[in-house]
């Protein structure tokens, strides 16, 4: 008997600790493709591409530049990218997009989330009548289908394989996960839509960032209206040719104004982003290089 009560007591102990312990506690991000890193088993390439572990769920958050090297990167970490949930695709660039030549090879029929961005090319978007912006006074061979518009055309998508979801705007996939969609205003990626991966935790936001080409406070702004703190953020920052005041205004604000508890960057941010970054944030910059795996306390 006494030896069914301590046992008893034991079970009631770990059951008790297994439910108080906060949802994503033991949430980890290892980083697939980057241009910098000390693995030697690894390929470095500009690019970028990280394998997201939340709450038991594996998300695939972008695919690199090169489909071999993705390969070659994902089986010497081991990932196995049969066992995903779905992936995310942050924008279009080929140095996010390119590894899912080799994804959808192995994981045909995996859910891909991408910015709605009319041909893309990702999901064969539809394209309305309004599209063609009828001329009724020009003759039928001069005008597209002959002024007869079919009522299901699409734009063509360059991947047969894989179940694309175009996204438009802040939407939750699963419980405490969502896509944040943003659109640049920049002149050079001006209109470019942008998805960012955000997982709701404990001690705020962990966000997963491509390119941030619309701004990452813009960024961070859009999250709000899912947590207003944001713990960590990971990924480019775009940041590689910006000017040296403007780098310090923003390391300054994401700290100071934004509250950012920790900082991963990778990909575009830039060496010298990297450094002021590492300067304002201290220990609460975590170096996300190639092969690094981060756990998001």
């Amino acid at each position: 008997m006494k030896l069914f009560r301590s046992i008893f007591c034991v079970s009631c102990i770990l059951a008790f600790t297994f439910l108080v312990q906060p949802a994503g506690a033991s949430d980890r991000v290892t980083i697939l493709y980057d241009a910098f890193g000390n693995n030697p088993a690894l390929t470095r390439d500009w690019g970028f591409s990280a394998l997201v572990e939340h709450d038991g769920k594996r998300i695939l958050f972008d695919t690199g530049n090169n489909e071999d090297i993705f390969e070659h990167n994902v089986k010497a970490l081991k990932v196995d990218l049969t066992h995903l949930d779905f992936v995310v695709v942050s924008h279009r660039h080929a140095d996010h997009a390119t590894g899912l030549k080799y994804l959808l090879k192995v994981n045909p029929d995996v859910t891909v989330y991408v910015p709605a961005d009319g041909s893309n090319g990702f999901g064969g978007g539809a394209i309305p009548a309004s599209f063609f912006r009828p001329e009724t006074s020009l003759s039928a061979k001069m005008r597209y289908f002959d002024g007869d518009y079919p009522t299901d055309a699409h734009f063509g998508k360059l991947y047969n394989a894989g179940h694309f979801v175009l996204v438009d705007k802040l939407t939750e996939i699963i419980p405490g996960v969502f896509v944040v969609f943003t659109v640049s205003k920049n002149p050079h990626t001006l209109e470019l839509p942008e998805l960012t991966l955000a997982m709701k935790g404990p001690a705020g936001l962990t966000l997963v960032d491509g390119c941030s080409h619309a701004g990452i406070e813009e960024i961070l702004q859009a999250s709000s209206a899912v947590d207003p703190h944001v713990h960590i953020v990971f990924g480019g920052l775009h940041l590689v040719q910006a000017p040296t005041p403007e780098i310090d205004r923003l390391a300054d604000a994401l700290k100071n104004k934004w509250k950012i508890d920790e900082i991963a960057p990778g990909h575009c941010t830039g060496e010298a982003a990297f450094l002021r970054l590492q300067k304002t944030f201290g220990e609460n910059y975590l170096y996300a290089g190639l092969g690094t795996q981060i756990t998001v306390n």
